[in-house]
């Protein structure tokens, strides 16, 4: 009797301990499961300054520079070759990646007065409110460090960088800004140090810092925008053994009272900076890696607009415009038109290429669709999520630019056409049409013979755009 009663309750002390153990191996499975479903991605978000379409060898093979780690960021992920820069100088680029609006709307359409005010929304400032820990460093250019525009009003809980565009074109200055618990504060530095060198690392530092949480990385770095000035042992790197420039001609730029200092051989220091942002690339790619994030991580890379001819900057020896007509400043493909690559394991498709014409303004909607974050309505961008995802997109019915450097210009893309319209005051118009299937160089205006087609996108440039309410963008007394 005891032997029986003694088994009976082995037995059942057996029972109890199976049905635990199933008990808790379903726990964790549907703790896991939840932990799977609620994770949210990375993002990091790479952009160079004044990097033309064709810098990058996977989109120009006729490129003289070759950029091994981008191309690779391409072989991962999808290349998309129509792609938008938000305007084509700096701060409205900037400001149509960040608040979602194209120049018709925006409240910042040129490089002046250039803070975002407080009722302008950023990207940074919807993923944090949703969860994300946010970290910019590079360069800002949207509100210095008394206006409503600076970092830490916008969204970010680390900053560390410029504010200022005119200060972003010296790679070796004596201070930066930085922010920190949401603070924002003037940090003095080494002026012999490499401003790019502390960018990344603390871009580094950021990702490793963060690891267990969502985060999103804005890496605005100022490579190559001018000034064209590198480390004298990367230099070396493109000099020959006499100390002559491996891209020759060169023709020395000299500074003349202008903001970018002198520079003897302006090809060799171009290449080095070239390189030193392919690099970049790659230190980021690794840092992910190394650290476990690679499937849980978009990295996306792209450029604010199209290349410079500053500081004796030269697009031409490089055919930094590849295929396309124009520069930085222009409403040509050449000034707009920026390569894009997006890297993401598992989510988007490794070695594919797509013809989505998108724009800056459709990465708040995007990247809001992407990590679960609520993005305004009142918006022009919409998510290229399927894009992304490799299926069939919803394309833009138009795409829109305005821009007023040198006179007023606006440009209207739809389907294949482009209309680009000039007009000073007191000037009669001009008109540029294009189709870019046939042309994508831009080299035969066909407005003349295209009446209905140039009235038609005419009507749709009216449509796409508002009175500014900044004074220094209001251009209703010149465009009409």
């Amino acid at each position: 009797m005891f032997a029986y009663k003694t088994n009976r309750v082995s037995f059942n002390m057996h029972v109890k301990q199976i049905i635990g153990l199933f008990v808790l191996a379903a726990s964790i499975t549907t703790a896991k499961a939840q932990k799977t479903a609620v994770k949210r991605p990375n993002i990091i978000f790479i952009l160079a300054d004044d990097l033309g379409y064709g810098n990058v060898s996977s989109f120009n093979s006729r490129s003289p520079i070759k950029t091994p780690n981008i191309d690779k960021l391409a072989q991962e992920g999808t290349k998309f070759t129509h792609f938008y820069a938000g305007n084509t100088v700096c701060a409205p680029s900037r400001a149509a990646l960040m608040t979602g609006k194209h120049m018709g709307h925006a409240y910042i359409r040129g490089n002046a007065n250039a803070s975002l005010r407080p009722q302008d929304t950023t990207l940074a400032q919807h993923l944090q409110n949703n969860g994300y820990v946010t970290g910019m460093f590079g360069k800002w250019g949207l509100g210095l460090e008394n206006e409503p525009g600076a970092p830490h009003l916008k969204g970010f809980d680390s900053f560390y960088g410029y504010l200022l565009q005119r200060h972003a074109h010296h790679y070796y200055t004596d201070h930066l800004f930085e922010v920190k618990n949401r603070e924002l504060s003037k940090v003095n530095i080494d002026s012999a140090q490499y401003v790019p060198d502390l960018i990344l690392d603390h871009a580094l530092g950021f990702i490793k810092e963060n690891k267990n949480k969502p985060f999103f990385l804005y890496l605005s770095t100022t490579l190559p925008h001018a000034e064209l000035k590198v480390p004298e042992n990367l230099m070396k790197k493109f000099q020959n053994d006499d100390g002559s420039s491996k891209y020759p001609p060169e023709k020395p730029y000299y500074q003349n009272g202008a903001s970018y200092h002198s520079q003897p051989q302006p090809h060799a220091a171009f290449a080095a900076m070239m390189y030193r942002l392919d690099q970049d690339v790659a230190n980021i790619v690794k840092q992910v890696k190394n650290l476990g994030l690679e499937n849980d991580t978009y990295i996306i890379f792209t450029s604010d607009n199209g290349p410079h001819e500053e500081g004796g900057g030269d697009p031409a020896y490089f055919n930094s415009s590849g295929p396309l007509r124009g520069v930085k400043r222009d409403l040509y493909e050449g000034g707009i038109r920026v390569p894009l690559i997006v890297r993401a394991p598992g989510r988007v498709p490794a070695g594919k290429t797509r013809e989505d014409a998108w724009a800056f303004w459709d990465m708040m909607p995007t990247i809001g669709q992407l990590t679960s974050t609520t993005v305004p309505g009142n918006i022009d961008g919409i998510s290229f999520v399927n894009a992304l995802s490799g299926n069939t997109q919803k394309q833009h019915e138009y795409l829109y630019w305005q821009f007023s450097e040198k006179g007023f210009k606006e440009a209207l893309l739809q389907g294949n056409w482009k209309l680009i319209r000039y007009k000073d005051k007191g000037k009669p118009e001009v008109l540029e049409l294009y189709n870019l299937r046939s042309d994508v160089g831009e080299k035969n205006n066909i407005a003349s013979t295209n009446y209905a087609k140039v009235q038609e996108l005419k009507s749709l440039m009216k449509k796409s755009k508002t009175t500014s309410e900044n004074p220094a963008f209001n251009w209703d007394d010149v465009e009409q």
